[in-house]
């Protein structure tokens, strides 16, 4: 037996907006706790105020420290830590005397919300229950008022603390977006929404639903007297200026609106553009080549996949078009429609966009006669680092001889391809690097491909399986093509299956003498 614990969201300011179901809440409570900033009065408790009964006990849960220094040994993380250990104590002792407890919490109390980390340390000890509440956010959105979403538009919630550069690159690649956490980081919050092209129609909004309510674009604010109780709202509508416009004047229904960005379809005067296929190489920017670098910086759109797509720095007047796999004939047409209006397009690909990448795809669907005037469109591969490379440099020099390189998709060519082809690279002892050797669909092809060379090699082949190679999380192991365990290998591996010759150094390096007896 014990009391309750009941996290209740009050709202983002007017009393107004508190529901009735927290105001039930508030009125019967034991034990009405409350957050307060290091030198300010409590927010939560001034919005709930009028609510909490006269014999209520209140408890302040005052910070010890925001985003200032501090002088604690465990620096800020040790002294909330530390401050959550204390609230935990504080509240345990009501709940175990059977008193029921209210915490408020200002907003939604699972949106950014402090509560939810007493949340966490409750909700195992004692019974526990949320009450939501109305987020600033959508009081922002009604002060403006404009719509913040419709249809199927994206709605991305961004923290303002996230790095500038990853800031851009998100508003780029949404419809509608909501940015939290302003304060200091406003400066940053401004640039990031210009470099995505999207500072027009954005905007601030300050002490949503309060008295001292403020409202203006955001390239009308001075960062300088910016609060933490502020938000920047970017109406989805502002990504499609044209399609807007019409909704406004009523010329379209909102059945009809189109979902993408409105273009002008007429060609550009000047003719076709030249279209540009960009290798990216397999993660880091280190192996991204200087001439693939300086292409990005100048070309107006990018158009890829959509995890390609992010790893392009967002900068002023680049659109971004993202987009799932295995559609890689619609993105290359994509850019050759942009291209024969004249727009300056790359299509992004990892690693080298001719090994397995989107530069096949690109001409391909140039060469579809049922668009003749895609033939006009200039076209120009830049090579990448391939990720065949990356696993070779990392692991030695095991395709320092004749290598053959496969994918073990059969998405776009039947199994017995496949199996053909590795029964022949097999027994010419080559060095066979594979791609694709597997995903959620395809389970059991590595274990076919195995039985399959062993028929040809044998058990102590040298085996590379490179997984993520170039990114924080790689792994490179080493070991026979008896021993590969082919549940272990998945869409990011990369398998290097070495020749009669390739050798295993003592300090584990792999390497195929350039010679053949």
């Amino acid at each position: 037996m014990s009391g309750r614990l009941r996290v209740v969201g009050i709202g983002p300011g007017d009393p107004e907006l508190i529901t009735r179901k927290a105001e039930r809440l508030i009125a019967a409570a034991d034990v009405v706790a409350f957050h307060a900033g290091v030198r300010s009065s409590s927010h939560a408790r001034r919005i709930a105020a009028h609510l909490i009964p006269a014999d209520a006990v209140e408890e302040e849960l005052r910070y010890p420290v925001t985003t200032g220094t501090t002088d604690h040994p465990g620096g800020y993380v040790g002294a909330l830590a530390d401050f959550y250990d204390r609230c935990e104590e504080r509240l345990a002792t009501h709940l175990e005397a059977r008193r029921d407890v209210v915490l408020l919490a200002e907003g939604d109390p699972l949106f950014y919300g402090s509560s939810m980390y007493l949340l966490d340390r409750f909700r195992d000890r004692f019974p526990v229950e949320v009450v939501p509440g109305v987020p600033a956010f959508a009081a922002a959105t009604a002060t403006i008022p404009a719509p913040l979403v419709r249809q199927d538009d994206v709605l991305t919630v961004l923290p303002g603390t996230l790095p500038e550069p990853e800031l851009a690159r998100r508003l780029a690649d949404t419809d509608g977006a909501v940015i939290m956490k302003l304060g200091r980081t406003f400066a940053a919050v401004r640039s990031a929404l210009e470099q995505a092209g999207r500072l027009d129609g954005a905007w601030y909004v300050e002490r949503a639903s309060q008295e001292a309510e403020r409202w203006l674009p955001v390239a009308e604010v001075d960062p300088a007297t910016v609060p933490y109780f502020s938000i920047v709202v970017v109406p989805g509508d502002t990504a499609r200026p044209a399609t807007a416009e019409r909704l406004r004047v009523g010329r379209a229904t909102a059945c009809d609106a189109p979902r993408a960005r409105v273009e002008d379809d007429a060609p550009a005067s000047g003719g076709a553009a030249e279209l540009l296929v960009v290798g990216l190489g397999p993660g880091p920017d280190g192996w991204l080549t200087p001439e693939a670098a300086q292409a990005l910086t100048e070309v107006d759109h990018v158009v890829g996949y959509a995890p390609y797509v992010a790893r392009v720095p967002q900068r002023t007047g680049l659109q971004r078009h993202a987009s799932g796999n295995t559609v890689e004939l619609d993105r290359a047409r994509a850019a050759l429609d942009l291209a024969l209006r004249g727009e300056r397009v790359a299509v992004v690909s990892g690693g080298d966009a001719g090994v397995f990448g989107m530069a096949a795809a690109v001409y391909e669907a140039a060469a579809d006669t049922a668009r003749p005037a895609y033939a006009d469109v200039p076209v120009r591969v830049l090579p990448g680092v391939s990720a065949v490379q990356a696993v070779a440099a990392r692991a030695g020099a095991p395709i320092g001889a004749d290598f053959a390189v496969m994918s073990l998709s059969d998405r776009l060519k039947p199994w017995e391809v496949v199996t053909r082809r590795l029964r022949a690279v097999a027994e010419a002892d080559l060095v066979l690097a594979m791609y694709n050797p597997a995903s959620r669909s395809r389970r059991d092809q590595v274990a076919q491909a195995r039985r399959i060379l062993l028929e040809h090699r044998s058990a102590d082949t040298v085996v590379v399986v490179g997984r993520d190679v170039g990114r924080a999380e790689e792994s490179l192991t080493t070991t026979t093509l008896g021993d590969l365990d082919a549940d272990s290998v998945d869409m990011k591996c990369l398998l290097l299956v070495g020749a009669s010759s390739t050798r295993v150094e003592a300090n584990g390096s792999v390497w195929t003498p350039r010679w053949v007896r």
